[in-house]
C-alpha cells in the first residue's frame, strides 16, 4: 500500500480524533485479531503489534519477526520490541508522550488486555466506532482490489464447475474451490469463515457449512464464496443443479433473480437501507415466501466479510458513496432446500455499480 495513500487516512484519522478531543489513537493486532483495522490505517499486514497514532505522528511497534517487513510495509516510524511485551513498550510510549486520553477499540479488545491497559496511567475512550465509519467509504483503490478479488473468484467457480460431478462431497467442492482460487493469484478465501456448500435438503440452511454429504444427480447446491486480494474480498452466492433441474428450484431461482432486480435498482445514495430491502423482500412477499426469507438483504464488505451497513429492515443506516454491499435475497423451506444469488455493488454519485458481473448469475446446470 503506498505510503500517501495511508498518511491520507492517518490525517482523517486525525481530524476525528480532534473532534472528540482525544489525544491518540491505540490499535492493537494480537496472534492475528485486527489485522484489518492495522493494515487498514498502517499497510502492516503482520500478526503481532501496536500502532500509535497522535495529532502528529504515528508509530508502529512489533516484533523481531517483523521488523523487515514492517520496514517494507509501512511508512511509520518503527519501535522494536526488543525483548520486551508489546503492552510493556506500548505503556512506555504512552508516558514518554504525556498522553492524556486515548482512543481504543473496545469491540477488538480482551478483558484481560483492557486490564493490563487501564494501569497505564491514561484515560481510554472507547472510539470502536472511528475505524468502521471511515472503512465504509472506499476509494478508488479497494474499489479496484474488490473487483480483481471478484474476477478471480469467477475463474475459480467456472473451473471448479468443470471438475464438479454427483457423488463429490460438499466438503470436497469447498476444498477444490478455495485451491483454485489460490491458483487464480488470490490470497485464496475469506480465511475468517468457512465457504457454504449446501445441497439438496441442506439448501435450506442459510449458513450451512460444507459437510460429507455426497451430492446426488438431481439435486441443486448453494456455493456461497469469495476471494481475498490484497487484503479484500468479495461475497457471491450461486446456484448449481446436478443434472436436470428441479422444477420448484427453477421457479425459486426466478423469483430470487426478480428479487435481487428490484433490490438492486433501489440503490441509491441518500435512500434508507431498509427501503432497498423492501423492494427485495417485497416480490417474495407477493409470490407468498415472504416467510422463507429469513435474514436481511445484505451486508458491506470490504476488508472483512462482513462490515457496515447492513441491508435489513431493521436498520436505519442511510446508504453513502463509496459503500459496498451485497444483495442477496433467497428462500428457505425446511425439508425441501433453499436457494440465493447475491452480487457486490459499488455505490457512487450516479447509482450502483455491480462488482461482480463477471459471473452469470443463471442457474448453473452440469
Amino acid at each position: 500500500m503506498a505510503g500517501e495513500h495511508v498518511w491520507r487516512r492517518v490525517i482523517a484519522v486525525q481530524a476525528l480524533l480532534a473532534e472528540r478531543n482525544v489525544d491518540a489513537l491505540v490499535l492493537l493486532l494480537q496472534e492475528g485479531v485486527n489485522w484489518e483495522s492495522v493494515y487498514y490505517l498502517s499497510g502492516f499486514r503482520g500478526t503481532s503489534g501496536a500502532l500509535l497514532v497522535t495529532g502528529d505522528d504515528a508509530v508502529l511497534v512489533t516484533d523481531g519477526r517483523y521488523l523487515a517487513q514492517a520496514r517494507r510495509q509501512s511508512p511509520f516510524s518503527l519501535v522494536p520490541q526488543e525483548g520486551q511485551g508489546l503492552l510493556d513498550v506500548l505503556g512506555d510510549l504512552l508516558r514518554r508522550r504525556h498522553l492524556k486520553s486515548v482512543g481504543f477499540e473496545g469491540d477488538k479488545v480482551s478483558f484481560a488486555t483492557y486490564r493490563r491497559l487501564a494501569d497505564m496511567g491514561v484515560w481510554w475512550e472507547d472510539v470502536s466506532d472511528l475505524l468502521p465509519r471511515l472503512r465504509r467509504r472506499k476509494d478508488a483503490q479497494e474499489r479496484r482490489l474488490i473487483e480483481e478479488a471478484a474476477k478471480r473468484a469467477s475463474f475459480a467457480f467456472l473451473e471448479m464447475l468443470k471438475r464438479l460431478e454427483p457423488g463429490m462431497t460438499e466438503r470436497r467442492v469447498a476444498a477444490l474451490l478455495e485451491f483454485l482460487l489460490r491458483e487464480a493469484g488470490a490470497d485464496g478465501g475469506w480465511g475468517t469463515m468457512d465457504f457454504i456448500v449446501a445441497s439438496g435438503p441442506r439448501s435450506a440452511l442459510p449458513h450451512g457449512r460444507p459437510t460429507d454429504r455426497s451430492m446426488e444427480r438431481g439435486e441443486w447446491v448453494t456455493v456461497d464464496f469469495g476471494a481475498r486480494y490484497e487484503g479484500y474480498v468479495c461475497d457471491i452466492t450461486r446456484t448449481i443443479s446436478l443434472g436436470e433441474a428441479d422444477p420448484w428450484a427453477r421457479n425459486m431461482h426466478a423469483l430470487i433473480l426478480e428479487a435481487q432486480a428490484k433490490g438492486s435498482a433501489a440503490l441509491r445514495t441518500g435512500s434508507a437501507v431498509r427501503e432497498v430491502d423492501e423492494a427485495a423482500r417485497n416480490v417474495i412477499v407477493a409470490a407468498g415466501m415472504g416467510e422463507c426469507f429469513s435474514h436481511g438483504l445484505g451486508h458491506g464488505i470490504g476488508l472483512s466479510v462482513h462490515e457496515a451497513p447492513r441491508l435489513s429492515f431493521r436498520s436505519e443506516e442511510i446508504l453513502e458513496v463509496g459503500d459496498v454491499v451485497t444483495v442477496e435475497p433467497g428462500v428457505y423451506l425446511e425439508g425441501r432446500g433453499g436457494v440465493r444469488v447475491e452480487d457486490n455493488y459499488l455505490m457512487e454519485e450516479s447509482g450502483a455499480v455491480c462488482l461482480t458481473e463477471y459471473l452469470s448469475r443463471e442457474l448453473f446446470v452440469i
